[in-house]
């Protein structure tokens, strides 16, 4: 073979491998979901209510990413702070609310056992053990929650679900 047909046939070779390494690196990235994530942001053991913990947390959900269906042991409420979380329900319903608690709290829609729904940025829930739902950011930004919970000392903040 010649050096020159050589060389054109080696070019066209590395350049082959090289685009295939790449286009296999795009496609893993694209498989590769950032997940849902849970910081705890303080925790306190209330005298009133003796065996139970009171923690703030924050949720962070990255666009594509979702938590499984799942329900929660004890008592949460959930304030989206940033982004739409999008809320599915499988048993019971859920009140979504905009607004102070109290003062100038208002209704802004309900999500029943099989619906899905949208709760936007400075909206907010009350999320109960007979409550069986999942949430999601089908968004392009992530979705920012701020929660409040109170569950036994010792409790999962989740149990998973299988609607």
């Amino acid at each position: 073979m010649a050096p020159r047909r050589r060389n054109l046939l080696t070019a066209t070779l590395v350049v082959t491998v090289a685009c295939l390494a790449t286009a296999a690196g795009i496609l893993a990235a694209a498989r590769t979901k950032a997940a849902p994530q849970r910081f705890d942001l303080a925790a306190g053991f209330p005298s009133f209510a003796r065996g139970y913990q009171l923690s703030l947390t924050t949720a962070i959900i990255p666009p594509g990413a979702g938590f499984p269906p799942h329900r929660h042991p004890g008592m949460q409420v959930s304030y989206v702070e940033r982004g739409t979380l999008q809320f599915t329900v499988y048993r019971s319903h859920v009140d979504v609310f905009s607004g102070t608690p109290g003062e100038s709290q208002k209704l802004v829609r309900v999500i029943r056992a099989g619906q899905t729904g949208y709760i936007r940025a400075h909206q907010w829930i009350i999320e109960t053990p007979s409550l069986w739902h999942r949430g999601a950011n089908v968004g392009r930004t992530r979705v920012v929650i701020r929660l409040a919970t109170l569950l036994r000392k010792g409790e999962p903040a989740a149990i998973p679900v299988k609607p």
